[in-house]
């Protein structure tokens, strides 16, 4: 067996600890601690903002946001991005000192901040090409929480798409204005099969 990504793009299972031999979902309980813990905390950042345009736009106008499909770092301390803004991430991790902190509490926050201050990836700054053989369906964990003492996994301290339309609605009323988030495009990639260390780029 391989490697596989789950819903985003970024983070690989090893295949043989998330999926039994007939190719069905292990039991949560039965899937080694990281990997777990990684499927735990995707419930709660699927389908949330990219981290980058909500740094640019923020609640106001979080319909601007494109959706999250990529995830860097470590649960509780990853970054979200989407793919216009994946290349922005990539320089600052390799040409700005992002490494010298991979699997720091201060990873996401440095890099905030470093986007938030105007850094940007130079024009035509490549990008990771990402195998698109991710399952989109992620597996049904039977109220994880029943396995974790640390509760923080399942924190949801992320911004949220509804919530923010929920609010805009009741701040302006019959304003039918606010966009859609945009889509992400996966698009179709001829890559080689990548085994990034510790799910942080090369």
């Amino acid at each position: 067996m391989g490697k596989v990504s789950i819903g985003l793009r970024g983070w690989r299972f090893d295949e043989e600890d998330i999926f039994t031999d007939a190719g069905g979902w292990r039991p949560l309980e039965e899937i080694p601690q990281e990997p777990r813990h990684r499927l735990v905390r995707l419930q709660v950042v699927m389908n949330k903002p990219c981290d980058a345009c909500y740094l640019i736009h923020g609640d106001e106008e979080i319909q601007r946001c494109r959706v999250a499909s990529i995830v860097y770092g470590e649960p509780l301390d990853e970054v979200l991005l989407c793919d216009e803004h994946e290349a922005d991430f990539l320089f600052w991790f390799r040409e700005r000192g992002g490494s010298t902190i991979a699997g720091e509490e201060t990873f996401r926050d440095a890099f905030h901040e470093w986007f938030d201050d105007g850094g940007r990836a130079p024009d035509g700054y490549g990008g990771m090409d990402h195998v698109e053989e991710a399952p989109e369906e992620l597996p049904d964990l039977r109220d994880p929480e029943t396995l974790y003492e640390d509760d923080d996994l399942l924190a949801d301290e992320r911004p949220d798409f509804d919530d923010a339309a929920a609010a805009d609605e009741g701040d302006a009323e019959g304003d039918n204005e606010g966009n859609e988030a945009d889509a992400v495009d996966d698009g179709d990639l001829d890559v080689d099969d990548l085994d990034l260390d510790r799910e942080y780029p090369s």
